[in-house]
């Protein structure tokens, strides 16, 4: 079951960024090794893979934001465009860049699905493919980063998503600052969020009139991310960074824009 925030959670107050070292490294590699991973069957789906890539970042030279102020439409947001303490969401990610980070992208407006979402770079396995094999490919056509099985810190659970996809996410080691080229087909924005930012987000859960499972929100800058992306993130902040093995998301719903 989701576990929501107590008093035990660390304080949200306190931006302290993460060091990027082999320290963290072997923290995340333990934890994530303590964790029994469910794999899914496809059952008639189609298999996707994603990476979520630990990078290094910059506070100030990192936190830039090609998406001007009140571009973007946030009425759609299940629950309100309300995130931590009563701040109007905007839609824009500043404010979360410093120290160790993971890579997200943002899709371009004008994708036929998915549009303007925000996503870990990844996708579709190609026929014969394997999970890695697969998301190692994506990484690198739609950011320009190549990495390899050497680079692997561990897996989280396999996701299915309500467009007929199994996503298994694999967690990579991505140096301390790797070279970007987004590819503007797939990728509007690629963004580095510290990992402080999201081991001090306070996730919730929204009720929808549409389903009986509760939607999962993750409060990053000035958005919430969703699942199937925030489902991953959640279990990652859980699992791997506060050391809580045996968390699961399998129970928890997309919001309907993303049933697509």
């Amino acid at each position: 079951m989701l576990r929501v925030p107590v008093e035990t959670d660390p304080d949200p107050t306190d931006p302290t960024p993460i060091d990027f070292d082999d320290g963290l490294r072997s923290r995340l590699a333990a934890n994530l090794e303590a964790h029994d991973r469910r794999a899914l069957p496809l059952d008639g789906r189609r298999h996707a893979a994603v990476a979520l890539v630990i990078v290094d970042s910059d506070a100030e030279r990192d936190d830039v934001e090609p998406v001007p102020e009140g571009a973007i439409d946030m009425s759609g947001v299940p629950g309100g465009a309300v995130g931590a303490a009563g701040r109007r969401l905007d839609g824009r990610m500043v404010g979360v860049a410093g120290g160790a980070s993971f890579l997200i992208c943002r899709r371009p407006i004008g994708m036929r699905r998915h549009a303007g979402q925000w996503a870990l770079p990844g996708g579709r396995l190609d026929p014969g493919e394997v999970p890695l094999d697969g998301a190692l490919r994506e990484l690198e056509e739609e950011l320009g980063l190549r990495l390899g099985a050497y680079d692997v810190i561990g897996w989280l659970d396999d996701y299915a998503t309500r467009s007929g996809f199994v996503i298994s996410p694999v967690v990579l080691w991505g140096g301390g600052d790797p070279a970007l080229e987004p590819d503007p087909d797939e990728v509007f924005a690629a963004y580095r969020i510290g990992l402080h930012a999201l081991r001090d987000s306070s996730p919730r859960l929204i009720e929808i009139p549409e389903s009986t499972r509760p939607v999962l929100q993750v409060p990053l800058g000035g958005d919430l991310i969703h699942a199937p992306t925030g489902a991953i993130l959640f279990q990652f902040r859980e699992v791997a960074l506060l050391g809580r093995p045996g968390q699961r998301v399998d129970h928890v719903e997309e919001p309907v824009f993303a049933w697509r």
